[in-house]
């Protein structure tokens, strides 16, 4: 995370809110969420009554899905699962040996799961007897033993919450996708749960809530109990709707570029579980120990935190195999934590084969954790100004605009290494000296596990001046009339709402709409990479799909089902590069790519079942590829609709000529002030910045 974008990110936040009482609050949220995610690397642990069977149930591997879900993967009745709390007693737990594990790895904070899917609760509650604390041959409060141990240690506390819950009968039934909506009866028990967390365990530094698909009201109830009670505690993303502090990826999942808000990595040892698995083939502890350790280079560079997931046995004790790659681990950080803790990610937008950058202030650390570079060499845009010191396996060569590093041949050998720059001023982000160029501020939104998207909160530009007499405006279309927006120029701030004044008509030069087809993708997700290729042959992501069909039609209907997909596409051939108004109609979620590119994605208001947009894209010269995703979470039909506006007018807001002076750079920012939550798509994708 880049310190600059933080600042600027929480200032979008502000203008949001627009009341002077609520600073003293953000800057109490800003100081939290830094110590946060100045942490950097955190354990997570997978424990309940599922370890007890360690994957294995009537004698027989369960190899399908998670082993911490085996009731739902080996088919266990409800009642007879119930009957095993009789048996659990993980005499073997505990708690100081466990903190002392995690401080030894250089892990900074805990995360336990204090009730998982299967609704067994590892703490004393009023809410049901199906409890640790209840249970016959166990009689004992795991969470307390572990919040105690935690706050003797000096290491923060965190708590898992399953939001869905298989034991309790006013519950949903178990589903294949666990993103189960929430019963009125059931998400008071989440209420009442919840309240015991955050009421009698001490400090708890993040509340990490997992799957279902709660209502944005229940989400709002969840987070707002969770803060009255602790102030301090950082909500995960997973309890939907915009509703958190910080952003988590998918099960052992990247974002597929950078964030400006705080984020985390959740990462198992193995992808195939997180709960114990008594067969499981560990393999090479030193190998998973680089490999896990490269993962968590990864994030950090990336601006993320690490949380790496052990799977203690049904008796409570770790598994060694896993405490010697956590100890492995421990031992390099010990002589690199500087160039982990406390650090920001890269400068630079792209990823490096050879390993990842982390930066601190006037330090930037190279660490050589990929593949060698075949020249020996490491060529890297300037992004501060005199270099003042090196150390590591590497000469350091500053040339105008760029730094020359020159590997040692030593520079792979043994443990990670790492080159050590000192410049003689602050790291700038290198999307602070873009020029004349739209930076996205993008965040991370989601309503649940499924249904989630790397949201572009609002844009910045620098813009190098020199257009003498000419005046700078922002161009849009009739979608956008109506949302409330804050233009920031060099610190200045104007508040407005677009409207539909200073129209304008495109200079449109008719175009041919052909080849119009559609398909169904299968139990696929909302998530997908900004640019893919597609064919008429087979979809991009590998998942089932309906073959493609032919239509006339601009608008197709098809029955919904959840998680469906479903893509229209057609070729659209111009006579010449021009800009034009598309109408494109969708479900629950909306991805447009225009020859690939993903030029607009966004979520739909929670239940809106259909909503069509106009949307300004540039069309190449020749045949331009034109594909919607429409994606459906909840609804019975599927929609989706493309065709060429009839009317190709567009709006423009203009922006005062003494804002800017001919031969100066000014900091352009935009974000929208009526947005349901600060992560929300702002859906400000038409907007383009132009002189006139």
């Amino acid at each position: 995370m880049k310190k600059a974008i933080i600042r600027l990110f929480v200032l979008l936040c502000v203008s949001q809110v627009c009341c002077p009482v609520l600073l003293a609050g953000v800057r109490s949220e800003q100081v939290t969420a830094q110590s946060w995610h100045d942490n950097k690397y955190s354990m997570f642990i997978h424990f309940g009554l599922y370890s007890m069977l360690g994957g294995v149930w009537d004698g027989r591997q369960i190899s399908r899905g998670y082993s911490e879900q085996i009731q739902a993967h080996a088919g266990i009745y409800g009642d007879v699962y119930e009957r095993l709390a009789d048996q659990f007693n993980p005499e073997r737990f505990d708690a100081d040996a466990i903190v002392a594990l995690a401080k030894q790895a250089g892990m900074r904070s805990i995360v336990i799961t204090s009730k998982h899917h299967d609704g067994f609760c590892l703490f004393r509650t009023a809410t049901t007897t199906f409890n640790s604390y209840d249970s016959a041959g166990c009689h004992r409060d795991f969470i307390a033993e572990l919040s105690d141990a935690c706050h003797r240690g000096g290491i923060s506390f965190g708590l898992y919450y399953s939001l869905i819950d298989w034991h309790h009968p006013g519950a949903s039934s178990i589903t294949s996708h666990n993103a189960n909506v929430i019963p009125d009866v059931h998400h008071q028990l989440n209420l009442n749960q919840v309240r015991e967390l955050v009421t009698n365990y001490g400090n708890i530094s993040e509340l990490w809530f997992d799957m279902g698909s709660l209502t944005p009201q229940q989400s709002k109830q969840l987070y707002d109990l969770v803060h009255q009670h602790q102030p301090e505690c950082m909500v995960s993303g997973r309890l939907g709707n915009g509703q958190y502090d910080f952003a988590v990826m998918g099960d052992n999942f990247y974002p597929e570029a950078s964030l400006q808000t705080a984020w985390q990595c959740p990462a198992s040892m193995f992808d195939a579980t997180w709960g114990y698995r008594s067969w499981q083939e560990r393999g090479d502890a030193h190998a998973k120990a680089h490999e896990k350790l490269c993962c968590l280079i990864r994030v950090v560079a990336g601006g993320g935190n690490y949380l790496l997931n052990i799977g203690p046995t049904g008796l409570g004790e770790v598994v060694p195999w896993e405490a010697e790659v956590l100890k492995e681990i421990g031992a390099w950080l010990r002589l690199n934590g500087d160039v982990i803790y406390a650090c920001e990610g890269s400068p630079y937008q792209q990823p490096f084969s050879w390993g990842g950058i982390t930066r601190n202030d006037n330090k930037m650390n190279l660490i050589l954790s990929g593949v060698r570079p075949e020249s020996g060499e490491i060529t890297l845009p300037s992004v501060a100004d005199r270099l003042v010191g090196v150390s590591g396996p590497a000469t350091v060569v500053q040339q105008r605009g760029k730094l020359v590093v020159r590997l040692l041949p030593e520079a792979y050998e043994g443990d990670i290494q790492v080159v050590r720059l000192e410049f003689g001023s602050a790291i700038q982000p290198e999307d602070a000296t873009l020029m004349n160029t739209r930076i996205a501020v993008s965040s991370y939104n989601c309503q649940d596990y499924y249904s989630n998207e790397r949201s572009e909160v609002g844009y910045c530009w620098n813009i190098d001046t020199k257009h003498k007499g000419k005046q700078a405006g922002f161009v849009f279309t009739a979608s956008d009339a109506g949302k409330a927006v804050s233009v920031v120029v060099d610190g200045n701030e104007r508040c407005c709402t677009l409207g539909q004044t200073n129209a304008q008509q495109l200079r449109y030069t008719p175009v041919v709409e052909s080849a119009r087809r559609w398909c169904r993708v299968v139990r696929h997700g909302f998530a997908m990479e900004k640019e893919v290729a597609f064919s008429s042959g087979k979809m991009p992501d590998g998942q089932v799909v309906i073959p493609w069909t032919e239509t006339s039609q601009s608008r197709v209907t098809i029955e919904g089902r959840p998680f469906d997909t479903m893509y229209m596409m057609e070729t659209i051939t111009s006579p010449c590069t021009q800009d034009i108004v598309l109408e494109v109609g969708a479900g629950n979620g909306v991805d447009l790519f225009v020859n690939g590119l993903s030029v607009m994605k966004h979520l739909n208001p929670f239940r809106c079942s259909y909503r069509e947009e106009k949307v300004l894209v540039t069309l190449k010269k020749g045949e331009n590829q034109i594909v919607l995703r429409s994606y459906n979470r909840n609804e019975r039909v599927l929609e989706s609709m493309i065709r060429v506006a009839a009317d190709q007018t567009v709006y423009r807001l203009t922006l005062g000529k003494d804002d800017f002076h001919a031969g100066k750079s000014h900091r352009i920012s935009l974000t929208r002030t009526d947005c349901s939550s600060r992560h929300a798509d702002s859906e400000l994708h038409n907007l383009r910045l132009e002189w006139r």
